[in-house]
Formats: structure tokens, sequence, C-alpha cells
């Protein structure tokens, strides 16, 4: 009797909540989309209702005489210099892994090439195309070191108001504060059960890079927040779409595939030319025989 009761009854789920992936799951996924639109509708609306606290902040850094002090900083100088080596790091280590998969696919057989793929394509389609190339290159915000209050020639103008008060470059939205937030990204390559610790270490790395920009008199508040946003709100959005449908699994196989052949095709040319060139040398000194 005992033994025909275990071979029946299941055996207890002694799985815990760690081992949840909550990214895997469809409520959690959409609510963290909901609060990032959230979020941003919610920044939007403050610095809307109260535009003078982009100048407030602004002003803490920026003094008379000096201007912003912060830029004549030895230690907030290198600091700033930090945010865009990270991110030449891990684009660099992406690009070098899609490289390896074109001329030494079986070198990187065993690797996942969705990763790579997820970071490359967040920061050109975040910080790349949405903040710097859309927004920055058509809103028109000048930076605050450029307004009339902090000793420039232009007005001061709030959050999504399009003007020609600042032809290219300008302040809305950040594109350092975007590259910084960017790193998050990592977090959600990795494993359920590191995700907080590497959070918890890219978290202060952001807001400091992203902060010394305010310090610079370089962006406004606004222009930071906002770009945090936005810049999720892409890795949302392509994380959806490599990792939560099949779409995914076919992205990555055809890019393997792709990037396979053209490395042949490549190593054919290669070889092709080198047998002309030592065909050309080997008639080149048979002249002289």
């Amino acid at each position: 009797m005992t033994s025909s009761l275990s071979s029946t009854t299941p055996a207890p789920d002694t799985r815990s909540d760690t081992g949840r992936d909550p990214l895997a799951e469809r409520g959690p996924f959409r609510r963290l989309i909901v609060l990032t639109l959230a979020y941003v509708a919610l920044v939007s609306a403050v610095f809307l209702a109260f535009p003078g606290l982009d100048l407030w902040m602004s002003g803490l850094f920026h003094d008379a005489t000096a201007g912003f002090w912060a830029t004549t900083d030895p230690l907030l100088m290198r600091l700033r210099e930090l945010g865009p080596f990270l991110v030449k790091v891990i684009a660099g280590a992406s690009l070098a892994i899609l490289l390896a998969a074109t001329v030494a696919p079986r070198l990187v057989a065993g690797l996942s090439l969705r990763a790579p793929l997820f970071l490359l394509s967040t920061l050109a389609l975040g910080p790349g195309l949405l903040v710097n190339a859309i927004l920055k290159n058509n809103w028109g915000r000048p930076r605050p070191n450029s307004v009339e209050a902090f000793g420039g020639d232009a007005p001061f103008i709030g959050v999504w108001r399009i003007t020609d008060h600042c032809a290219t470059n300008c302040s809305f939205v950040s594109g350092e504060g975007s590259a910084s937030f960017w790193l998050v990204a990592l977090a959600f390559l990795a494993p359920p059960a590191w995700r907080r610790g590497i959070l918890l270490a890219v978290a202060p790395l952001f807001l400091a890079l992203s902060l010394n920009r305010v310090a610079f008199g370089g962006h406004f508040l606004s222009d930071t927040m906002l770009a945090w946003g936005l810049t999720l709100l892409v890795i949302l959005a392509v994380y959806a779409g490599l990792y939560r449908t099949a779409a995914g699994e076919r992205i990555e196989a055809r890019t393997r595939a792709g990037l396979a052949a053209f490395g042949a095709y490549i190593g054919a040319l290669l070889t092709r030319a080198g047998r002309g060139l030592a065909t050309r040398i080997d008639g080149f000194f048979a002249m002289f025989r």
C-alpha cells in the first residue's frame, strides 16, 4: 500500500521563487513596460508643470563668475570619460563575437549570438537613433550653458517643445545619459539571480555619469531623466523581439548562417586572390631564369 501511494503521489515542487524569470513571464514583463511608460509620462508632466525645476537644479552647479565650475574639476572630467569607455568596451566585445562568427564559426558555435545582437541593436536604436539622430538633432532645446539664465543668449525652453534656438546636437534629451543607462541592458542578459547585483553595480554608475552632465551645464535634469525612460523602452522592445518571440530564434539562426556564409565567401575570394598573386610572382621570377 505504501509503495502504491508513493508512486502515484506527485513530488512536491522544490523550486524557489529565485528560479523564476520575471522577464520570461507575460504579466511581469507587461507591468515593466507600463511602469516605464508611466515614468516617462510622470517626469514629462512634472517638468511641464514646474519648468523652474530644471533651472533650479542647473543653478546648483553654476557660479556667476566661474560659470559651470564642474567643467574644470579634474576628477569630474575623468568621470565623464568613463561612460564612453565602458560603452566602447561592451560594443567592441559584441562586435568581436560577431566577427568570430564570421571568420571562425566553430570558435563561437556554443555561444548565443542574440546577446551581442541585443546589445548592439539597443545601443544603435536607443542612444544612437532615437536620442541623438531624432531628438537631439530636431527638438532644438538649448543647453543650460547656452541659456540666458546662465550667461548665454538663448531662451530657456521646456521639455518636448520643438524650437529653432539650437540647430543640432542640442540638449533634449541627454545622449550621455542615455548611453550610460544603456549599461542596464547587461542585466537583461544575466541569469535572474544575478540581475539585482548587476543593477546595484550599474545604477550608481549611470546616476553619476548622467548627473555629471547636469553639473557640466551640458543638460538639464529633465533631459537626463527622460533619456533613462526612453532608453529603457527601447531595451524592452528589442528584448521582447529577440527573447520573447519565436522570431528571436530565427533571427539568431539566420544571422549565424549569414555571417558564416559571408566569411566563407570572403575566405574563398582571398584564397583565389592569393593563388593569382602567387602565380604572378612565379611568372615574374621565371623571366630571370
